[in-house]
């Protein structure tokens, strides 16, 4: 049986349509308006959930100050898993982790991997984790049947991207340009380019 990642892309290429990945920073405003929201969203090909940090550096100002809000009211990786097993029972649409790694190595790796499991969570994405730093956490996932999620840049090379396809499940975030997220109102040719290399 497929995965839940796994069959929502099955699908979109069964139809030949492209998917929508929406992306929220749990408990902010609060965590009832996490669970609404999620359920909202269940229309989506998958959704990123953020797990709130306290120096998203790669984040443009919008995720940032989201995170600022969430941790003010003590939102942590409990929280958010928490959020995510409230709504299991009434969608069906894949959700990732979208995280640094210092919040889930605080958590503990092998709880994180059980709990995210328990709590109906389908893979994580650690922006600041490559897959030669994500041996250890990568076999936990594996052994609770989670994806590991990677990025991959412009800038990646072509011996990279093949690294990253042998070790990313579910599917790989292409990041679209160099420099911290935000607002865009195109896509860039960098962008095309990348996943016209996979």
């Amino acid at each position: 049986r497929l995965g839940r990642i796994e069959a929502a892309f099955s699908d979109l290429k069964r139809q030949g349509k492209k998917g929508f990945i929406p992306f929220i920073t749990a408990g902010d405003p609060d965590l009832e308006t996490t669970r609404e929201l999620l359920i909202e969203l269940s229309g989506a090909t998958v959704i990123e959930l953020g797990v709130p940090f306290s120096d998203p550096m790669a984040d443009g100002p919008v995720i940032q100050r989201a995170s600022e809000r969430a941790l003010k009211r003590g939102i942590g990786v409990g929280n958010v898993l928490e959020a995510v097993a409230s709504v299991r029972r009434s969608i069906e649409t894949p959700i990732i982790l979208f995280s640094y790694f210092n919040p889930l190595l605080q958590f503990g790796l092998k709880r994180l991997a059980a709990e995210a499991k328990a709590a109906g969570v389908d893979g994580v994405l650690v922006t600041d984790l490559s897959p030669e730093e994500a041996g250890e956490f990568e076999s936990e996932l594996r052994a609770n049947d989670l994806d590991m999620i990677f990025l991959i840049a412009p800038t990646s090379t072509d011996e990279r991207l093949q690294l990253i396809a042998q070790h990313a499940r579910g599917f790989i975030y292409a990041v679209s340009r160099a420099g911290v997220t935000g607002v865009r109102t195109n896509v860039s040719a960098e962008a095309e380019k990348l996943v016209s290399r996979m």
